[in-house]
């Protein structure tokens, strides 16, 4: 039923474009408006004034067709004429030859009021001529000794200029168009880059684009630009996943299989060359779940949840706490109460890898909050040796490991903790933040999202 009204209209009618469809809601209505002032104002006024002046001359003219009748002759009647119609600046010729019919220019509007007024009022006309000089207006009359013809100003019927106002509505609502056509083009101009761009990327290409226009094309633009960096971020994390599973599982491979080529069956293996073997499965196991849980996207697809954020940090820690890993809550500040909107798996996901990363590089780890109006802040501290100013970038990305400090045959991990936690950050429209920790001196690492 919805579809109806858009079905009634022939699809040739509407423009494709949006600048087409644009420009028809804009300029629809100054066509409409300029052609309704013009039928109403100019139609009503300039005929209303037109048919009170054709009045006026009328009786003028009348004047002068009574003291021709009452004469003797036609001598005396052109005098007696004349005598009236100098000091009313009209022109009077006896005798006069009739026109056949009445004449008017097919656009003068305001002819046909004319003609008609001084026909209702005079009924001794015989022909009205405003063709043959528009700027005259020539009435044959019959009088009591032959036609005569009377000749005034046309300015003496109708108003001077009437379509002026037409005119100058027309050329107005043409300079206005064109200045809404520039400011049209401006606006859409944005709408357009955006497209391109977008239609660029969806062929593989990254056109440099930014945000511009209006707030919503802004909106819209920022919206691709986040979508896009986030695409091609995953993608650039597909290739380090593979990259990375392609290098670190090479060498427990190896020695694997440097392992199983040196058995035999007459001298079966020793307990420690089995235990070596068990040692690289493990460490093969906690890789191939460290990159199945940095590729695992089901948490960001479930929707965001009010929580009380205090409480919630409290059970990350305690769970640490249970878990063996040397972890404090250093302070909880805001309302207890107050609540946040959040991932919480996501975020329990992020935490627990600061706290592991915390722990693991560090003695102990302290866990600091603020709950204020508009964001959440969590912060992991520790004490261990940090990361140098000119690498916390490059310690975000995945599968990076700093040297010395940092090594995987220390901490045993992948160099995903702290990408993790920067994407969960980044998903939640917020932010992870390193830097040095003032009171353990280690790594201070801080994620902000907002409420």
């Amino acid at each position: 039923m919805s579809n109806n009204g858009e079905a009634q209209i022939p699809r040739w009618l509407l423009p494709r474009g949006l600048y087409g469809r644009a420009a028809l809601i804009l300029f629809l209505p100054v066509v409409v408006v300029t052609l309704v002032v013009s039928i109403m104002f100019l139609q009503r006024h300039f005929e209303g004034v037109t048919r009170q002046m054709t009045s006026s001359m009328a009786r003028e003219l009348g004047f002068v067709a009574q003291r021709m009748t009452q004469s003797d002759n036609a001598a005396l009647a052109l005098l007696a004429g004349r005598s009236v119609a100098t000091p009313l600046e009209l022109s009077l010729q006896m005798p006069a030859q009739p026109g056949q019919n009445d004449k008017r220019l097919f656009y003068d509007f305001s002819g046909r009021v004319v003609i008609e007024e001084l026909r209702a009022t005079l009924p001794q006309i015989m022909s009205i001529d405003l063709a043959t000089d528009d700027k005259r207006v020539d009435v044959v009359m019959e009088g009591r000794f032959g036609p005569y013809s009377v000749a005034f100003d046309r300015k003496r019927v109708s108003a001077s200029n009437p379509h002026q106002l037409l005119v100058l509505m027309v050329f107005t609502s043409l300079l206005m168009s064109g200045i809404a056509t520039v400011f049209l083009r401006n606006q859409l101009r944005p709408i357009r880059r955006l497209a391109h761009a977008a239609e660029e990327y969806g062929k593989g290409r990254i056109l440099p684009y930014r945000p511009g226009g209006a707030v919503e094309v802004r909106s819209a633009g920022t919206a691709f630009l986040d979508m896009r960096n986030r695409l091609e971020r995953q993608n650039e994390q597909r290739k380090m996943m593979m990259s990375g599973i392609s290098h670190d599982l090479r060498t427990p491979l190896t020695r694997l299989r440097l392992g199983l080529s040196m058995m035999s069956s007459d001298m079966p293996p020793d307990a420690e060359e089995i235990s070596a073997m068990e040692a690289d499965i493990a460490e093969m196991n906690r890789m191939v779940d460290a990159f199945l849980d940095y590729a695992r996207d089901e948490a960001q697809d479930s929707p965001p949840e009010t929580v009380a954020a205090l409480d919630f940090l409290r059970g990350v820690v305690s769970d640490a706490q249970r878990a063996g890993q040397n972890v404090s809550v250093l302070s909880l500040e805001g309302d207890d109460a107050g609540e946040a909107t959040f991932r919480p798996d996501m975020l329990r996901r992020a935490l627990e890898n600061l706290i592991g990363n915390a722990v693991r590089y560090g003695t102990r780890a302290e866990l600091d909050a603020t709950l204020g109006p508009r964001s959440l802040r969590v912060g992991v501290e520790d004490d261990g040796p940090g990361i140098p100013d000119d690498n916390l970038d490059a310690a975000m990305r995945p599968f990076t490991r700093l040297d010395p400090a940092r090594t995987r045959n220390r901490g045993q991990g992948a160099g995903l903790g702290l990408a993790i936690a920067a994407d969960v950050a980044r998903a939640h429209g917020g932010q992870l933040r390193l830097g040095r920790g003032g009171r353990l001196g280690g790594l201070r690492a801080e994620i902000v999202i907002p409420r």
